[in-house]
């Protein structure tokens, strides 16, 4: 029998070799412990993603606890997706995972990360549309593949990327409608640009998010993101395609100014890593064919302290 999102899998033999989630399902602590559930949150987001342990430090301490349960929800929904064996698999456990959200929000959770999550939810009024609008997302990678236009890509990111924008605001309380839409600028152009870096990476899983349309008005045929390199056709539509990443961050830029005063600095940091990203597309010539543009450890380090200096001037205001 298929495993669901909630079964126990060994971590090792057979099963763990078909579900390389394998060791994280073995490791689940007891049912209902919340202490236990909001440290295994912390493990997934600090295991999972390099940047939460600086992200969460640019927020109050009151809030790094709930950002680690809403990265461990997407973390592992993602991974039910990427994971599976087949696109059928990952529509089961999706569906499943769906009936794990409903429960937690309707106040009956089991699995740990959604004992953590119900917490968030008590006390900060989180609503159940974005997390749903994720697994959205998620189930839509197994079926779609390719995108004809790039109104049909922004309704992807509308459920991939902006609800994450969306909960942050909400763990502060926050629904004003100007600056979700300026948090939906800023998650739209971070998905772009994580798009526009990946060309490679995503062709050689299945998947082209270069819109046809714009890939038709620059002459650039599938056969061509199979080369080593980039020739100037792709290097040209990539050039308009950072250029509209750019715009999103453009529109969203005064968020970092206008939020609530606890979400600034991260949100800065985030603003910034984008427009590095397409800084460093532009630098090798928007060819991301021959290689996947990186960040360097200085330059990082550079954004940091931007974002912490922020974080300080903010304090200072609030002092005086």
């Amino acid at each position: 029998m298929a495993s669901s999102p909630l079964a126990p899998i060994p971590a090792s033999g057979p099963a763990a070799r078909r579900d390389p989630a394998a060791w994280r399902l073995a490791r689940l602590p007891p049912e209902g412990d919340l202490p236990a559930a909001r440290a295994f949150c912390r493990q997934i987001a600090s295991r999972h993603y390099e940047n939460f342990t600086v992200a969460t430090r640019l927020v109050p301490a009151r809030l790094r606890q709930h950002l680690a349960n809403v990265y461990a929800f997407a973390r592992w929904s993602d991974d039910l997706a990427d994971e599976a064996s087949s696109p059928d698999k990952a529509a089961t456990d999706l569906a499943a995972w769906r009936h794990e959200l409903e429960d937690c929000f309707a106040g009956r959770p089991r699995h740990p990360i959604f004992v953590a999550l119900a917490d968030t939810v008590r006390q900060t009024g989180l609503t159940i549309e974005p997390f749903g609008h994720l697994l959205d997302a998620f189930a839509q990678d197994q079926v779609t593949t390719r995108y004809a236009s790039r109104q049909a890509l922004l309704d992807y990111c509308r459920r991939s990327a902006d609800p994450v924008g969306r909960i942050v605001l909400a763990l502060e309380g926050c629904r004003d409608a100007a600056l979700v839409a300026m948090s939906d600028s800023i998650c739209t152009g971070l998905q772009l640009v994580n798009f526009w870096q990946d060309v490679r990476r995503d062709r050689l899983a299945g998947r082209v998010y270069l819109p046809w349309e714009d890939m038709h008005r620059h002459g650039v045929g599938e056969a061509l993101l199979d080369a080593p390199t980039a020739g100037p056709e792709l290097r040209s539509l990539l050039r308009d395609e950072v250029a509209w990443a750019r715009r999103c961050f453009d529109d969203g830029a005064a968020l970092a100014r206008s939020a609530p005063a606890a979400l600034r600095p991260a949100i800065g940091l985030f603003l910034a890593g984008g427009r590095a990203v397409a800084a460093a597309i532009e630098r090798q010539s928007f060819d991301t064919l021959s290689r996947r543009p990186r960040l360097g450890r200085w330059h990082k380090l550079q954004l940091v302290w931007a974002a912490w200096r922020a974080t300080r001037r903010d304090r200072g205001r609030e002092i005086a």
